[in-house]
C-alpha cells in the first residue's frame, strides 16, 4: 500500500503542501479540485504545467482529486445538472494529472429504495459513473452517513465507474459501522482510502442530521458536532491493526491518504499519522 496526504490539510498552498508531502517521504497527494487554486475552472495551461513539473520533481503522484461540492451532494434534483457537469470537468482534470480516482460525498443514501431521494441520487451517480468509466476513472463515494450494506446496494444499482473512498473514521464516529466489516463488504469497490481516527460520543445521534448539518455549515459545523470527535490517528476507536489486515486480505494495494480536518497543529498530527501507520504496513 502507498501513503499520501490531502494537501489542504496543511492549511497552506497546494505547492507548499506538495513539498511537505515529499519531505515526509510520501508517495502521493490528494488535491481538492472543486474550488480554489486547483479547480478545473481556475487552472490555466501554465498552472497545470507548473503543478505537473513540481510533482515530477518531488517524485509524487496524485492519489486522487477531491470533487466534493459540499451542500447536499446529489440529493436535490434541480441542482444536479450543474453538479454533474462540474463533476465531469473534475474527472477530465483527473485524467490530465494521471489519477484514476475522484472522491466525493454524495449526500445521504436512504436505506429505503422507495424513498424518492434514492432515485434522484442514483440517476446522478449513474450518469457521472458512466462518464468516469469511459475516461478510465472511478468516482469514489466517501463513506459517511450510511451503513456499508446500504452503500453496497446503491453501488450495485449504478452502471459502473462508481466506487468507494473508504474513510474508517466516518463509519466509526457517525454510523457506528464496524470499519473492518465494511472493508470485506465493500471489497470490490474500494479504490482509495482515508487515514483518519475518532470516537463516537453519542450513540443516539442521527447520521442524516449530522451530514445535513455538514451540508449547511460545512466542515466547521461538522467539527462542532457534539456526537463525535475527530482525533489524531491511534487515539480514536478505529481498529487499525485489523483494518489494515482486512485491506491486505482483500488485496488492496492503493493509497492510504491522511486526512486531518481539525486540531491546532495539523502538520504535526499528519507526521504522527504517517509514522503510526508505517509500523502497521
Amino acid at each position: 500500500m502507498k501513503l499520501g496526504v490531502i494537501t489542504d490539510c496543511f492549511k497552506k498552498s497546494h505547492f507548499e503542501g506538495i513539498k511537505i508531502a515529499s519531505k515526509l517521504g510520501l508517495n502521493g497527494v490528494q488535491i481538492y479540485a472543486t474550488t480554489g487554486e486547483f479547480s478545473a475552472e481556475t487552472l490555466s495551461c501554465e498552472d497545470k504545467a507548473k503543478y505537473k513539473e513540481l510533482l515530477k520533481q518531488e517524485n509524487l503522484v496524485v492519489s486522487a482529486l477531491c470533487g466534493d461540492m459540499g451542500g447536499y451532494g446529489f440529493e436535490i434534483e434541480e441542482d444536479n445538472a450543474e453538479r454533474i457537469e462540474k463533476t465531469k470537468r473534475i474527472i477530465d482534470l483527473a485524467v490530465e494529472f494521471g489519477t484514476s480516482v475522484v472522491t466525493t460525498h454524495i449526500g445521504v443514501i436512504p436505506d429505503d429504495k422507495s424513498n424518492p431521494r434514492y432515485n434522484v441520487m442514483l440517476s446522478a451517480l449513474t450518469e457521472c459513473g458512466i462518464y468516469a468509466k469511459e475516461k478510465g476513472v472511478t468516482l469514489a463515494i466517501e463513506t459517511g452517513p450510511e451503513k456499508a450494506k446500504t452503500l453496497l446496494a446503491f453501488l450495485k444499482d449504478t452502471k459502473g465507474g462508481v466506487g468507494v473512498n473508504l474513510d474508517p473514521a466516518n463509519f466509526t464516529m457517525v454510523t457506528g459501522q464496524d470499519a473492518v466489516e465494511a472493508v470485506y463488504l465493500l471489497k470490490d469497490y474500494i479504490v482509495h482510502t482515508h487515514l483518519k481516527d475518532g470516537k463516537m460520543l453519542d450513540k443516539n445521534q442521527d447520521p442524516t442530521d449530522v451530514y445535513h448539518a455538514f451540508a449547511v455549515g460545512g466542515v466547521d459545523a461538522l467539527n462542532a458536532c457534539e456526537g463525535f470527535k475527530e482525533l489524531p490517528i491511534g487515539e480514536g476507536d478505529v481498529d487499525w491493526i485489523n483494518y489494515i489486515k482486512a485491506l491486505n486480505d482483500i488485496g488492496y494495494d492503493g493509497f492510504l491518504t491522511v486526512e486531518r480536518e481539525t486540531g491546532d497543529d495539523p502538520e504535526s498530527d499528519i507526521v504522527l499519522a504517517v509514522n503510526y501507520i508505517k509500523k502497521l504496513i
